[in-house]
Protein backbone atom coordinates (compact mmCIF):
# COMPACT_ATOMS: atom_id res chain seq x y z
CA UNK A 1 0.00 0.00 0.00
CA UNK A 2 1.44 3.28 -0.82
CA UNK A 3 2.12 5.55 2.38
CA UNK A 4 -0.39 8.65 2.44
CA UNK A 5 2.86 10.72 3.93
CA UNK A 6 4.36 9.54 0.07
CA UNK A 7 1.37 10.63 -1.61
CA UNK A 8 0.80 13.76 0.24
CA UNK A 9 4.54 15.01 -0.80
CA UNK A 10 4.58 13.66 -4.41
CA UNK A 11 1.11 15.66 -5.18
CA UNK A 12 2.66 18.56 -3.79
CA UNK A 13 5.50 18.02 -5.92
CA UNK A 14 2.74 17.99 -9.02
CA UNK A 15 1.31 20.93 -7.72
CA UNK A 16 4.36 22.93 -7.30
CA UNK A 17 5.12 22.01 -11.54
CA UNK A 18 2.14 22.74 -12.59
CA UNK A 19 1.66 26.43 -10.25
CA UNK A 20 4.97 27.27 -11.85
CA UNK A 21 3.25 27.29 -14.96
CA UNK A 22 0.17 29.18 -13.49
CA UNK A 23 -1.64 31.29 -16.83
CA UNK A 24 -1.28 34.64 -15.05
CA UNK A 25 2.07 34.57 -14.08
CA UNK A 26 3.42 33.28 -16.96
CA UNK A 27 1.67 35.77 -19.12
CA UNK A 28 2.35 38.63 -16.88
CA UNK A 29 5.99 39.56 -18.18
CA UNK A 30 5.51 38.92 -21.41
CA UNK A 31 2.58 41.51 -21.91
CA UNK A 32 3.07 43.11 -25.54
CA UNK A 33 3.17 46.66 -26.34
CA UNK A 34 -0.36 48.13 -27.23
CA UNK A 35 -0.62 48.65 -30.75
CA UNK A 36 -2.32 51.78 -32.78
CA UNK A 37 -5.50 49.62 -33.79
CA UNK A 38 -7.40 46.59 -32.86
CA UNK A 39 -6.05 44.02 -30.15
CA UNK A 40 -7.52 40.25 -31.44
CA UNK A 41 -6.85 37.87 -29.61
CA UNK A 42 -6.47 34.21 -30.71
CA UNK A 43 -5.75 30.59 -29.24
CA UNK A 44 -5.83 26.74 -29.14
CA UNK A 45 -5.31 24.41 -26.55
CA UNK A 46 -6.29 22.73 -23.09
CA UNK A 47 -4.73 25.66 -21.47
CA UNK A 48 -6.34 28.29 -24.29
CA UNK A 49 -9.43 29.49 -21.96
CA UNK A 50 -7.30 30.00 -18.79
CA UNK A 51 -4.72 31.71 -21.09
CA UNK A 52 -7.28 33.77 -22.51
CA UNK A 53 -8.86 34.81 -19.21
CA UNK A 54 -5.54 35.67 -17.57
CA UNK A 55 -4.82 37.94 -20.47
CA UNK A 56 -7.89 39.87 -19.61
CA UNK A 57 -7.30 40.69 -16.78
CA UNK A 58 -3.75 41.46 -17.37
CA UNK A 59 -4.34 43.95 -20.57
CA UNK A 60 -4.94 47.39 -20.20
CA UNK A 61 -6.94 48.36 -22.69
CA UNK A 62 -10.39 46.96 -25.51
CA UNK A 63 -9.47 43.57 -27.00
CA UNK A 64 -11.83 41.27 -28.69
CA UNK A 65 -11.12 37.60 -29.91
CA UNK A 66 -12.36 33.76 -29.26
CA UNK A 67 -10.21 30.85 -28.36
CA UNK A 68 -10.48 27.02 -28.54
CA UNK A 69 -10.28 24.29 -26.08
CA UNK A 70 -11.11 20.86 -24.83
CA UNK A 71 -14.48 19.92 -23.87
CA UNK A 72 -14.82 20.87 -19.79
CA UNK A 73 -11.91 23.18 -19.84
CA UNK A 74 -13.65 26.31 -20.63
CA UNK A 75 -13.67 29.34 -17.93
CA UNK A 76 -15.50 32.30 -18.14
CA UNK A 77 -14.10 35.18 -20.23
CA UNK A 78 -15.63 38.84 -20.83
CA UNK A 79 -14.73 39.99 -24.17
CA UNK A 80 -13.03 36.89 -25.70
CA UNK A 81 -15.17 34.10 -26.83
CA UNK A 82 -14.30 30.54 -25.65
CA UNK A 83 -15.11 27.90 -27.64
CA UNK A 84 -14.91 24.27 -26.96
CA UNK A 85 -14.38 21.00 -29.27
CA UNK A 86 -13.12 17.41 -28.90
CA UNK A 87 -9.71 15.84 -28.30
CA UNK A 88 -7.83 13.70 -29.09
CA UNK A 89 -9.93 13.32 -32.27
CA UNK A 90 -10.94 15.78 -33.95
CA UNK A 91 -14.70 16.80 -34.13
CA UNK A 92 -17.16 19.25 -36.50
CA UNK A 93 -17.29 21.84 -33.57
CA UNK A 94 -13.14 22.08 -33.81
CA UNK A 95 -13.87 22.82 -37.85
CA UNK A 96 -16.22 25.81 -36.68
CA UNK A 97 -13.76 26.75 -34.08
CA UNK A 98 -10.87 26.86 -36.78
CA UNK A 99 -12.88 29.09 -39.06
CA UNK A 100 -14.02 30.79 -36.29
CA UNK A 101 -10.80 32.19 -35.67
CA UNK A 102 -9.70 32.39 -39.23
CA UNK A 103 -12.62 34.47 -39.17
CA UNK A 104 -11.50 36.70 -36.05
CA UNK A 105 -8.07 37.80 -38.17
CA UNK A 106 -9.23 38.57 -41.43
CA UNK A 107 -9.53 42.22 -42.62
CA UNK A 108 -6.63 43.49 -40.55
CA UNK A 109 -4.15 46.06 -41.03
CA UNK A 110 -0.88 47.23 -40.15
CA UNK A 111 -1.90 48.83 -37.14
CA UNK A 112 -3.66 45.89 -35.40
CA UNK A 113 -2.11 43.42 -33.50
CA UNK A 114 -2.85 39.61 -32.58
CA UNK A 115 -2.27 37.59 -29.88
CA UNK A 116 -1.78 34.27 -30.02
CA UNK A 117 -2.22 32.36 -27.44
CA UNK A 118 -1.16 28.32 -27.76
CA UNK A 119 -0.77 25.70 -25.17
CA UNK A 120 -0.79 21.37 -26.31
CA UNK A 121 -3.58 19.96 -27.76
CA UNK A 122 -4.42 22.73 -30.33
CA UNK A 123 -3.38 19.92 -33.48
CA UNK A 124 -6.80 18.16 -32.39
CA UNK A 125 -9.12 21.16 -31.97
CA UNK A 126 -8.19 22.94 -34.71
CA UNK A 127 -9.06 20.00 -37.65
CA UNK A 128 -9.39 22.19 -41.27
CA UNK A 129 -9.27 19.53 -43.94
CA UNK A 130 -7.66 20.91 -46.54
CA UNK A 131 -9.74 21.81 -49.89
CA UNK A 132 -11.30 17.92 -51.25
CA UNK A 133 -10.49 16.35 -48.23
CA UNK A 134 -13.46 15.72 -45.49
CA UNK A 135 -13.22 16.20 -41.36
CA UNK A 136 -13.80 12.17 -41.76
CA UNK A 137 -9.80 12.08 -43.85
CA UNK A 138 -8.61 14.15 -40.85
CA UNK A 139 -10.33 11.81 -37.99
CA UNK A 140 -8.54 9.08 -39.58
CA UNK A 141 -5.14 11.14 -40.42
CA UNK A 142 -5.36 11.84 -36.48
CA UNK A 143 -6.04 8.47 -35.47
CA UNK A 144 -3.44 6.44 -37.22
CA UNK A 145 -0.81 8.76 -35.80
CA UNK A 146 -1.83 8.48 -32.23
CA UNK A 147 -2.10 4.55 -33.30
CA UNK A 148 1.61 4.91 -34.65
CA UNK A 149 3.72 5.19 -31.81
CA UNK A 150 5.68 8.15 -33.65
CA UNK A 151 7.15 11.37 -31.49
CA UNK A 152 4.86 14.57 -31.09
CA UNK A 153 7.17 15.99 -33.84
CA UNK A 154 7.15 13.34 -36.68
CA UNK A 155 3.12 13.34 -36.04
CA UNK A 156 2.55 17.42 -35.82
CA UNK A 157 5.03 17.47 -39.34
CA UNK A 158 2.50 15.53 -40.84
CA UNK A 159 -0.60 17.38 -39.74
CA UNK A 160 0.68 21.07 -41.06
CA UNK A 161 0.98 19.43 -44.43
CA UNK A 162 -2.81 18.49 -44.30
CA UNK A 163 -4.60 21.64 -42.56
CA UNK A 164 -5.48 24.82 -43.98
CA UNK A 165 -4.73 26.52 -40.30
CA UNK A 166 -1.79 25.05 -39.23
CA UNK A 167 1.67 25.41 -39.78
CA UNK A 168 1.78 29.02 -39.69
CA UNK A 169 -0.82 29.62 -41.61
CA UNK A 170 -3.49 31.31 -39.07
CA UNK A 171 -0.65 33.63 -39.12
CA UNK A 172 -0.18 34.11 -43.09
CA UNK A 173 -3.99 34.97 -42.41
CA UNK A 174 -3.53 37.58 -40.18
CA UNK A 175 -1.20 39.42 -42.29
CA UNK A 176 -0.57 42.63 -42.21
CA UNK A 177 -1.42 42.43 -38.53
CA UNK A 178 1.54 41.76 -36.18
CA UNK A 179 1.13 38.47 -34.47
CA UNK A 180 2.74 38.10 -31.23
CA UNK A 181 2.63 34.10 -29.86
CA UNK A 182 2.64 33.34 -26.71
CA UNK A 183 2.96 29.94 -26.23
CA UNK A 184 2.76 27.51 -23.26
CA UNK A 185 5.18 24.16 -24.54
CA UNK A 186 4.10 20.46 -24.31
CA UNK A 187 6.70 19.36 -26.48
CA UNK A 188 10.51 17.73 -26.15
CA UNK A 189 12.67 20.27 -27.05
CA UNK A 190 10.53 23.52 -26.53
CA UNK A 191 10.37 24.20 -30.33
CA UNK A 192 7.40 26.24 -30.47
CA UNK A 193 6.40 25.46 -34.32
CA UNK A 194 5.37 21.99 -32.74
CA UNK A 195 3.35 23.72 -30.08
CA UNK A 196 -0.35 22.41 -31.25
CA UNK A 197 1.16 22.08 -34.62
CA UNK A 198 2.06 25.71 -34.85
CA UNK A 199 -1.08 27.38 -36.31
CA UNK A 200 0.93 30.68 -35.91
CA UNK A 201 4.43 29.70 -36.31
CA UNK A 202 6.11 28.44 -39.49
CA UNK A 203 6.82 25.22 -40.24
CA UNK A 204 10.64 24.29 -40.45
CA UNK A 205 10.32 21.13 -41.90
CA UNK A 206 9.16 21.36 -46.23
CA UNK A 207 6.90 18.28 -48.07
CA UNK A 208 9.97 15.96 -48.61
CA UNK A 209 11.06 15.77 -45.11
CA UNK A 210 7.14 14.91 -44.19
CA UNK A 211 7.19 12.21 -46.50
CA UNK A 212 10.42 10.41 -45.46
CA UNK A 213 9.21 10.23 -41.96
CA UNK A 214 5.70 8.58 -43.13
CA UNK A 215 7.61 6.42 -44.83
CA UNK A 216 10.63 5.29 -42.56
CA UNK A 217 8.04 5.09 -39.60
CA UNK A 218 5.50 2.54 -41.83
CA UNK A 219 2.53 4.55 -40.98
CA UNK A 220 -0.51 3.57 -43.05
CA UNK A 221 -3.00 6.49 -43.93
CA UNK A 222 -5.23 6.16 -46.49
CA UNK A 223 -5.27 7.30 -50.36
CA UNK A 224 -6.55 10.22 -50.19
CA UNK A 225 -4.29 11.64 -47.42
CA UNK A 226 -1.31 10.08 -49.16
CA UNK A 227 -2.42 11.85 -52.67
CA UNK A 228 -2.67 14.90 -50.93
CA UNK A 229 0.77 15.19 -49.10
CA UNK A 230 2.22 14.33 -52.33
CA UNK A 231 0.72 17.23 -54.04
CA UNK A 232 2.28 20.55 -53.88
CA UNK A 233 -0.90 22.06 -51.83
CA UNK A 234 0.33 20.65 -48.92
CA UNK A 235 3.09 22.55 -49.05
CA UNK A 236 2.70 24.99 -45.60
CA UNK A 237 4.62 28.87 -45.45
CA UNK A 238 8.57 28.47 -44.66
CA UNK A 239 9.67 30.49 -41.84
CA UNK A 240 10.98 32.66 -44.85
CA UNK A 241 8.21 33.67 -46.20
CA UNK A 242 7.38 37.80 -46.06
CA UNK A 243 4.09 37.28 -44.14
CA UNK A 244 6.01 36.37 -41.28
CA UNK A 245 8.34 39.34 -41.36
CA UNK A 246 7.03 41.33 -37.75
CA UNK A 247 5.75 38.54 -35.75
CA UNK A 248 7.19 37.61 -32.64
CA UNK A 249 7.32 33.51 -30.28
CA UNK A 250 7.91 33.72 -26.90
CA UNK A 251 7.49 30.32 -25.43
CA UNK A 252 6.38 31.68 -21.28
CA UNK A 253 6.35 28.27 -19.68
CA UNK A 254 7.67 24.64 -20.17
CA UNK A 255 8.77 21.18 -18.78
CA UNK A 256 11.93 23.20 -17.79
CA UNK A 257 10.64 25.63 -15.45
CA UNK A 258 8.11 23.22 -13.93
CA UNK A 259 10.69 20.52 -13.06
CA UNK A 260 12.92 23.47 -11.78
CA UNK A 261 10.13 24.47 -9.30
CA UNK A 262 9.46 20.72 -8.52
CA UNK A 263 12.89 20.10 -7.45
CA UNK A 264 12.76 23.03 -5.37
CA UNK A 265 10.10 22.10 -3.64
CA UNK A 266 11.59 18.53 -2.65
CA UNK A 267 14.96 19.98 -1.52
CA UNK A 268 13.11 22.66 0.43
CA UNK A 269 11.23 19.60 2.35
CA UNK A 270 14.61 17.89 3.04
CA UNK A 271 14.72 15.81 -0.28
CA UNK A 272 17.62 16.52 -2.84
CA UNK A 273 15.97 16.46 -6.23
CA UNK A 274 17.40 15.52 -9.72
CA UNK A 275 16.08 16.45 -12.43
CA UNK A 276 17.07 13.48 -15.54
CA UNK A 277 15.64 15.28 -18.74
CA UNK A 278 12.68 17.66 -19.81
CA UNK A 279 12.76 15.94 -23.34
CA UNK A 280 12.36 12.46 -22.93
CA UNK A 281 10.63 10.81 -26.05
CA UNK A 282 10.11 6.94 -26.85
CA UNK A 283 7.79 4.17 -26.25
CA UNK A 284 5.90 4.86 -22.82
CA UNK A 285 6.80 0.87 -21.33
CA UNK A 286 9.94 1.38 -22.30
CA UNK A 287 10.91 4.90 -20.76
CA UNK A 288 9.13 3.17 -17.89
CA UNK A 289 11.75 0.17 -17.67
CA UNK A 290 15.13 2.53 -18.09
CA UNK A 291 12.89 4.31 -14.64
CA UNK A 292 13.02 1.80 -13.08
CA UNK A 293 16.44 0.12 -13.29
CA UNK A 294 17.92 3.65 -12.18
CA UNK A 295 15.39 3.63 -9.29
CA UNK A 296 16.10 -0.16 -8.67
CA UNK A 297 19.71 0.95 -8.65
CA UNK A 298 19.72 4.06 -6.48
CA UNK A 299 17.86 1.98 -4.02
CA UNK A 300 20.17 -1.02 -3.77
CA UNK A 301 23.57 0.21 -4.44
CA UNK A 302 23.29 4.36 -3.94
CA UNK A 303 24.06 4.96 -7.29
CA UNK A 304 23.94 7.04 -9.42
CA UNK A 305 22.83 8.54 -6.90
CA UNK A 306 22.68 8.48 -3.07
CA UNK A 307 19.17 7.99 -1.58
CA UNK A 308 17.08 9.66 -0.20
CA UNK A 309 16.68 11.37 -3.51
CA UNK A 310 13.52 12.26 -6.13
CA UNK A 311 14.06 12.24 -9.61
CA UNK A 312 12.49 13.73 -12.00
CA UNK A 313 11.22 14.20 -15.86
CA UNK A 314 9.34 15.61 -18.42
CA UNK A 315 8.80 15.12 -22.23
CA UNK A 316 6.22 13.85 -24.10
CA UNK A 317 6.23 9.59 -24.63
CA UNK A 318 4.06 7.99 -26.96
CA UNK A 319 2.03 4.25 -27.12
CA UNK A 320 2.04 2.32 -29.86
CA UNK A 321 -1.63 1.01 -29.16
CA UNK A 322 -2.02 -2.78 -29.44
CA UNK A 323 -5.30 -3.16 -28.36
CA UNK A 324 -7.77 0.13 -28.66
CA UNK A 325 -10.61 -1.19 -26.21
CA UNK A 326 -7.90 -0.96 -23.86
CA UNK A 327 -7.87 2.54 -21.07
CA UNK A 328 -5.37 4.45 -19.77
CA UNK A 329 -2.57 7.13 -21.59
CA UNK A 330 0.76 7.24 -21.52
CA UNK A 331 1.62 8.45 -18.39
CA UNK A 332 -0.39 5.27 -16.69
CA UNK A 333 1.15 2.97 -19.19
CA UNK A 334 4.74 4.29 -18.26
CA UNK A 335 3.82 3.93 -14.57
CA UNK A 336 2.59 0.28 -15.10
CA UNK A 337 5.83 -0.48 -17.06
CA UNK A 338 7.64 0.86 -14.01
CA UNK A 339 5.59 -0.77 -11.32
CA UNK A 340 5.71 -4.05 -12.74
CA UNK A 341 10.06 -3.69 -13.11
CA UNK A 342 9.84 -2.79 -9.24
CA UNK A 343 7.68 -5.25 -8.21
CA UNK A 344 8.74 -6.32 -4.40
CA UNK A 345 10.97 -3.79 -4.08
CA UNK A 346 11.37 -1.22 -1.23
CA UNK A 347 11.25 2.32 -0.35
CA UNK A 348 10.53 3.61 -4.12
CA UNK A 349 6.79 5.42 -4.77
CA UNK A 350 6.22 7.51 -8.07
CA UNK A 351 3.83 9.58 -9.58
CA UNK A 352 3.29 10.11 -12.92
CA UNK A 353 0.82 12.25 -14.84
CA UNK A 354 -0.12 14.63 -17.45
CA UNK A 355 -0.22 18.36 -16.56
CA UNK A 356 -3.05 19.33 -18.38
CA UNK A 357 -5.53 16.87 -15.52
CA UNK A 358 -6.24 14.51 -18.15
CA UNK A 359 -4.26 11.13 -19.50
CA UNK A 360 -5.45 10.04 -22.50
CA UNK A 361 -9.27 9.71 -22.75
CA UNK A 362 -10.22 9.08 -19.40
CA UNK A 363 -10.74 11.29 -16.72
CA UNK A 364 -7.32 10.98 -14.53
CA UNK A 365 -3.85 12.49 -14.78
CA UNK A 366 -2.09 9.35 -14.22
CA UNK A 367 -1.58 7.45 -11.26
CA UNK A 368 0.66 6.60 -8.04
CA UNK A 369 2.77 3.13 -8.08
CA UNK A 370 5.47 1.35 -5.38
CA UNK A 371 6.84 -1.84 -5.16
CA UNK A 372 3.53 -3.52 -3.97
CA UNK A 373 1.66 -2.22 -6.77
CA UNK A 374 2.39 -5.24 -8.91
CA UNK A 375 1.85 -7.87 -6.29
CA UNK A 376 -2.21 -5.75 -5.17
CA UNK A 377 -2.94 -5.76 -8.71
CA UNK A 378 -2.86 -9.35 -8.98
CA UNK A 379 -4.62 -9.53 -5.51
CA UNK A 380 -7.11 -8.04 -6.95
CA UNK A 381 -7.21 -10.62 -10.07
CA UNK A 382 -6.05 -8.40 -12.53
CA UNK A 383 -2.52 -9.38 -14.25
CA UNK A 384 0.06 -6.16 -14.60
CA UNK A 385 1.46 -8.01 -17.81
CA UNK A 386 -1.60 -8.90 -19.29
CA UNK A 387 -3.06 -5.19 -18.70
CA UNK A 388 0.41 -3.81 -20.79
CA UNK A 389 -0.12 -5.98 -23.09
CA UNK A 390 -3.32 -4.41 -23.47
CA UNK A 391 -3.01 -1.31 -22.99
CA UNK A 392 -5.37 -1.34 -19.93
CA UNK A 393 -3.42 0.83 -17.59
CA UNK A 394 -5.94 2.12 -16.23
CA UNK A 395 -8.19 -0.56 -15.46
CA UNK A 396 -4.91 -1.54 -13.87
CA UNK A 397 -4.67 1.45 -11.50
CA UNK A 398 -8.37 1.55 -10.50
CA UNK A 399 -8.15 -2.34 -9.35
CA UNK A 400 -5.70 -0.63 -6.51
CA UNK A 401 -7.44 2.31 -5.87
CA UNK A 402 -4.22 4.12 -7.04
CA UNK A 403 -5.22 6.63 -9.74
CA UNK A 404 -4.78 10.50 -9.64
CA UNK A 405 -7.25 12.65 -10.82
CA UNK A 406 -6.31 16.05 -9.86
CA UNK A 407 -9.18 17.48 -12.53
CA UNK A 408 -8.23 20.21 -15.48
CA UNK A 409 -5.61 22.19 -14.34
CA UNK A 410 -5.86 25.54 -16.42
CA UNK A 411 -2.27 24.39 -18.48
CA UNK A 412 -0.36 22.24 -19.77
CA UNK A 413 3.21 21.57 -19.77
CA UNK A 414 3.75 17.70 -20.75
CA UNK A 415 4.30 14.46 -18.34
CA UNK A 416 5.34 14.72 -15.08
CA UNK A 417 7.51 12.03 -13.31
CA UNK A 418 8.46 12.03 -9.95
CA UNK A 419 10.18 8.64 -8.52
CA UNK A 420 10.89 8.94 -4.84
CA UNK A 421 13.68 6.57 -2.89
CA UNK A 422 13.68 6.73 0.50
CA UNK A 423 16.72 6.06 2.55
CA UNK A 424 17.18 2.62 4.55
CA UNK A 425 16.50 4.59 7.60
Amino acid sequence: MIKADDRVFLTGLFDAAVAAADPKEALRAHLPARPRGRVVVVGAGKGAAHLAAAFEELWDGPLEGVVVTRYGYATPCRSIRVLEASHPVPDAAGMAASKALLSAVSGLTADDLVVALISGGGSALLPLPPQGLTLDDEQALNEALLASGAPIGAMNAIRKHMSGIKGGRLAAAAHPARVVSLVVSDVPGDDPAEVASGPTVPSRVGPDEMLTMVRNRGIVLPDQIMAHLRSDAARAPMPDDPVFTNNEVRVIASARISLEAAAAASLAAGIPAVILSDAIEGEARDVGLVHAAIAREVSARNRPFPSPVLILSGGETTVTLRNRAGRGGRNAEFLLSFAAAIDGAERITALAADTDGIDGSESNAGAFADGSSAARMRQAGLDPAGALQSNDSWAAFDAVGDLFAPGPTGTNINDFRAILIRDRS
